[in-house]
């Protein structure tokens, strides 16, 4: 095998590369690793965004009140979803009663406070979509990387092959004679560069369609949530409802 490769393969074809191809090659190694290590990084990233998301959502949706996971200031760091919950609520509170921090005084001054008016609710809803677009620019992060090295790769090893080709053509010319055996070394150093350029490309389109499916599903999450969310500050704390009803609730 070691011989097989050593004579004819991967190693014989480097041997004979140009040093223009020689270049591409190590371009694309270095592309290569950027693209790897995205791909790595954001696989940790959403990895950890699905199970934060997925307790955060658990504790929301067992609690009766849309605040209350923010009221008891537990925290769920990597989920996007809950920085959208917890921008709304900073929002919220800060109409309701002034301030968007916690303290002891706020549970109070929040079953005290007048209902939203119109504008205060359209600010929460605002603060909301803004936060889903930051958590959504967030996850997308670095997946240019990615894209690069799909579309990039393969038409960069293109050029290294054509250049390796024009070279040895050029060669051929100056020494005034054409053969098989004066010709496959350099053309085989020339299809190296192309070989590289798919094999930087092919594990970067796998990885960049998995993520950005799993992306895309995040994103639609955040969006239903955001929905979702605004739907409930809209029943409880919204203009229109009475105060003594809400107190029920409180």
């Amino acid at each position: 095998m070691v011989n097989f490769f050593a004579a004819g393969g991967l190693l014989f074809a480097f041997e004979h590369s140009t040093p223009a191809g020689r270049f591409v090659i190590g371009t694309l190694l270095i592309a290569s690793l950027v693209s790897w290590s995205v791909i790595a990084s954001k696989w940790s990233e959403i990895r950890l965004a699905k199970k934060q998301t997925a307790r955060f959502l658990a504790k929301f949706r067992a609690s009766r009140k849309p605040l209350q996971v923010f009221l008891s200031r537990e925290t769920f760091h990597g989920s996007p979803i809950y920085e959208v919950y917890r921008a709304g609520c900073r929002e919220l509170c800060y109409h309701l009663t002034g301030s968007a921090e916690i303290d002891e005084m706020t549970v109070q001054r929040l079953a005290s406070a007048p209902p939203l008016s119109p504008t205060a609710f359209s600010a929460v809803e605002s603060a909301l979509g803004r936060e889903v677009g930051v958590r959504g620019l967030q996850l997308d992060a670095r997946m240019i990387f990615l894209a690069t090295a799909v579309s990039g790769g393969p038409f960069l090893g293109l050029l290294g092959t054509v250049w390796g080709v024009m070279d040895t053509f050029s060669d051929i010319a100056e020494a005034g004679k054409a053969s098989l055996a004066a010709m496959a070394p350099g053309v085989s150093g020339a299809l190296i560069t192309t070989v590289t350029g798919l094999l930087v490309a092919i594990p970067a389109m796998f990885g960049y369609n998995y993520l950005v499916s799993t992306i895309r599903s995040l994103t639609v999450e955040m969006d239903n949530f955001a929905a979702e969310l605004a739907a409930s500050f809209g029943h409880r704390y919204a203009a229109g409802e009475s105060f003594a009803a809400r107190a029920d609730r409180e």
